[in-house]
């Protein structure tokens, strides 16, 4: 099969290229940068110059593929509504290409949470005026209208050199000079190797099904404490607990997530795909990064 993958030279989108071409794919890969096409070409992928901005270069992608897997998303925090408009942009682009055909499409998005419970594929997405990303909603009208869309959802993808949300959460234990977390720092956050993600990518081009919905979660929820308590012993800086109304000043942005209790399961996907993560735990992860390269 022939995919086109936009984010593929990124963290993520890069591991799945190496998933793709390892199954014998052929993958078009999009590139912003010089840097970034000799980087496909000597992983053996075709580059495809462009970005989320340039739409003509997602439509000439869309129209060279058999499948689009959409990655890409400018994690520019400072302009973040502005990254969620241009990557709604994207996605209705590609999709109006591929209306009415059979061509998979997979779009990134987050996961959701619910109360009490460990949350499901059937539940809606994370939703947020302060987090205002609408991909899911976005493949949802696409599927209305006859798109072969599905959407993978995200947790915190880690191998020993990034984490997700984590890795700007060592950015602020770096510059605070303490790792923290709210209250208790029970609640929990799922997490995924980059590996076991990039694998059920694959899967769910092969053997997914238009309107799915799947996770791409291997733990279900590791503690936040657990998550402070690694990042403290390898910056060798005292692990603090802060009460939630202190969240917003001590992490920023991030003081959305920080006291968000995530609590995700992944059993539908697993079942449906035959998706079973090997990869290392979020924590062992941790545990093994170099912190003065992070």
């Amino acid at each position: 099969m022939r995919v086109f993958v936009t984010g593929a030279t990124g963290f993520i989108g890069s591991a799945i290229v190496k998933e793709l071409v390892g199954a014998g794919h052929h993958v078009l890969g999009m590139a912003r940068s010089d840097a970034g096409a000799k980087s496909l070409e000597a992983a053996g992928v075709e580059a495809h110059r462009g970005d989320l901005e340039d739409l003509e270069s997602l439509r000439s992608g869309a129209a060279a593929s058999d499948a689009v897997i959409h990655t890409a998303f400018v994690h520019d925090w400072s302009r973040f509504a502005k990254s969620c408009e241009m990557d709604k942009r994207a996605i209705e682009t590609i999709g109006a290409v591929l209306q009415g055909s059979s061509r998979p499409f997979i779009i990134s998005s987050g996961v959701g949470v619910a109360q009490g419970r460990a949350a499901t594929e059937d539940d809606p997405p994370l939703s947020s005026p302060s987090l205002p990303r609408v991909s899911e909603v976005t493949a949802v009208a696409l599927t209305e209208r006859g798109v072969h869309a599905s959407v993978m959802r995200l947790p915190q993808v880690h191998d020993t050199v990034k984490q997700g949300l984590i890795t700007p959460l060592i950015a602020v234990a770096r510059a605070k000079g303490v790792s923290a977390y709210i209250g208790d720092g029970h609640n929990r956050w799922p997490a995924a190797h980059v590996s076991d993600v990039a694998r059920l990518y694959r899967l769910a081009l092969e053997k997914g099904t238009a309107g799915a919905r799947y996770h791409a979660v291997a733990e279900e929820g590791v503690a936040l404490k657990d998550i402070a308590t690694a990042i403290g012993r390898g910056l060798n800086v005292p692990v603090i607990s802060i009460p939630q109304e202190q969240a917003q000043e001590h992490f920023g942005f991030f003081g959305f997530f920080a006291g968000r209790d995530a609590h995700i399961s992944s059993a539908q996907t697993r079942a449906k795909l035959g998706w079973n993560p090997t990869g290392p735990s979020l924590l062992t992860d941790l545990g093994n990064m170099r912190y003065s390269e992070a």
